[in-house]
């Protein structure tokens, strides 16, 4: 049970963060001439925290609302990013 979880959360994370801005921005930083390690050290640390932060949120949130409740709102607030990146507002 926690080796499903924990693979189906890293190849759920490994596939939304492939070409995301996080890499696109990484790999800008090192064709600058950043040292490599320190960026990729400064980029685990900030994906680590985020995710705790999700984490963190998470946890609270389910004790306020269902997951059905949770999943809904992510939804409709994916949808609105996606109209407003269509439109150029993002």
């Amino acid at each position: 049970m926690i080796l499903k979880a924990f693979l189906t959360t890293f190849i759920l994370v490994f596939l939304a963060e492939l070409g995301d801005k996080t890499q696109l921005a990484t790999m800008l930083l090192v064709s600058q001439g950043q040292p490599g390690k320190i960026v990729f050290l400064g980029a685990a640390s900030a994906l680590v925290i985020s995710t705790l932060v999700g984490v963190v949120a998470g946890t609270w949130l389910t004790k306020l609302f269902s997951p059905h409740i949770l999943q809904t709102c992510a939804g409709i607030v994916f949808i609105f990013l996606g109209i407003l990146l269509l439109c150029g507002k993002l």
